[in-house]
This record gives C-alpha cells, structure tokens and sequence, in this order.
C-alpha cells in the first residue's frame, strides 16, 4: 500500500465541461472532513469525492446520477494500492450531456490521472517500541536503530541511570532489530512493546 507525499491537482475539459481533480493524505476522518470544505469549490455544480482510510471509506456523488462519480473515484484510489487518501474532483458543467457512461469515465478518469502523478511513499506497518538503556550503550543504541531503514525516533526521555528511547520499527523486522540491540548491550537493554 501506498500513500501520497502531498497534495495534488489535476485538470481537464471533456465535452466543455471542466473536471479538476484534488488529491491528498489523510490520516483520520477529521483530516478528511476539512480536506473535503477546503477543496469543495461552491461555485461548481457538482465536488464529488471518495477517501479510504484502511477498511474504512465513504464516497459521495453530489447530486450527480448514482455510481457514476463517488464509485469511480473511490476505485481509482484502490486501482492505485493507495491507503489514506481522500480526492475530491469537480465539475463545472459545460452545457453537453455526457451519460451515465461519460460521467464515470470522467470521474474516474480525472481522479486516476490526478493519483497517477502524484509522488507516492510506501506504508510500512510499523510497532512502537520503548528502549531503556545505560547511558555507556544509548549512543551506540541510537545510532544503529536511526541507521537502519523505515526507522524512526519518537522520543527520549533522561533518567538518573541513563535514557528511554521511544522508536517505531517495521514490523517485519521489529523482532530482529530488538535482538541486534540485546546483543549489543549484552541484555542490558529493556525493551517493552
């Protein structure tokens, strides 16, 4: 799965009418509702959208003929192996008909067009870890783990004999990664999960 580094746009006319499409990150369903006021245009006739968040998803055609707008868009989102996006595309009308057809082609087509260009990172699942070391073995300690790929320091806390290290590790290698630092502070190391 995959997410997007940041917002995106995307334009085109079909048959005098204008689709912009606007995609974006989202982490939760607060985030989605104010991308969604933010990018909905109340000039146009129509802000159609769809978001996923994991299991989690919704789509809406604003008033436009059912399954031919929101649908679309939300399975350019899936298509794409794409998690934690929300897009809204929309139309200004241009005077010309485009059928049910047309409109999912239309929709669809500008969501995937706009997702298709935008600059994608890989979601690693990944689990918290609280690290309690000696202050002999925390440079060592930091210094291998932030080397080390999808890796990332959330926090460091001081204590009277040394520090506590919050990171959060790939998953996959989470078990391997906590017996590289056991064996490099020869079991000095608490670790909880």
């Amino acid at each position: 799965m995959f997410s997007l580094n940041r917002t995106e746009t995307f334009s085109q006319d079909i048959k005098k009418s204008c689709f912009r499409a606007t995609a974006a990150a989202v982490a939760d369903e607060a985030e989605v509702r104010a991308f969604l006021t933010a990018q909905s245009e109340p000039s146009a006739n129509h802000n159609c959208w769809a978001w996923r968040i994991g299991q989690a998803f919704r789509f809406s055609d604003d008033g436009e003929p059912s399954g031919t707008a929101g649908r679309p868009i939300l399975q350019a989102i899936d298509g794409q192996e794409l998690d934690r996006v929300a897009v809204v595309v929309t139309r200004w009308f241009g005077g010309i008909l485009l059928g049910s057809g047309g409109l999912v082609r239309a929709y669809g087509g500008a969501a995937a067009a706009c997702l298709s260009q935008a600059e994608k990172t890989a979601i690693v699942p990944s689990v918290a870890v609280r690290i309690a070391c000696v202050f002999s073995d925390l440079a060592r300690v930091k210094a291998r783990l932030l080397a080390l790929p999808d890796v990332t320091a959330e926090g460091e806390t001081f204590t009277e004999t040394g520090a506590e290290l919050s990171f959060r590790l790939p998953a996959e290698q989470a078990e391997r990664i906590l017996r590289t630092v056991a064996d490099m502070t020869s079991g000095r190391a608490r670790v909880s999960i």
